[in-house]
């Protein structure tokens, strides 16, 4: 196992629209394995393919952050949200050191392939299930700073264009 790079805002793979997987082959089970190294490694509780420059539908997320629950969601979809949204804050490792405010269910039932293609069902809330609907948001190029309210959008401003121009300063 590896730790990967994460790819940073504004990098435009995380606006891209993840590809379906098609295979479970042993390229695919390397990467979701790595992909668990790379987000236990930054302390994280989700990370979707993309954030590693992988443009495929498939995210891991820790599902117990105290005891270490990883699960791999290949193909996920959520089936069913329930409870009235709730307004938590978050972060994201492809915005280091930038948390906001974002409206989330606070129960999922999320429906993917497992490592062996089984379809699996997963039942999310708290702090998981949050995770589960941020990690999917970045498999359709949404990205959890879209989701914040007018006035939390306008307190990002400067640490957005401070990424935005960090990362023009390293990819010309």
């Amino acid at each position: 196992m590896a730790v990967l790079p994460i790819r940073k805002y504004p990098d435009p793979v995380l606006r891209q629209p993840a590809q379906p997987v098609s295979v479970i082959d042993e390229k695919l089970r390397r990467l979701a394995a790595d992909m668990v190294e790379t987000m236990e490694d930054a302390n994280g509780v989700g990370l979707a393919a993309p954030q590693v420059g992988e443009s495929v539908r498939m995210v891991v997320v820790d599902f117990d952050p105290e005891n270490g629950d990883p699960r791999v969601l290949i193909n996920p979809v959520i089936t069913k949200r329930s409870g009235r949204k709730e307004l938590g804050e978050e972060g994201c490792l492809s915005f280091p050191g930038l948390r906001t405010r974002v409206k989330r269910s606070p129960k999922v039932v999320c429906e993917a392939q497992n490592l062996d293609g089984e379809i699996v069902e997963y039942q999310a809330e708290g702090l998981s299930a949050r995770a589960v609907q941020h990690e999917l948001d970045h498999l359709d190029g949404f990205l959890f700073v879209d989701k914040a309210g007018p006035s939390d959008k306008l307190s990002l401003k400067s640490e957005l264009e401070e990424l935005e121009d960090n990362w023009a300063e390293l990819h010309g």
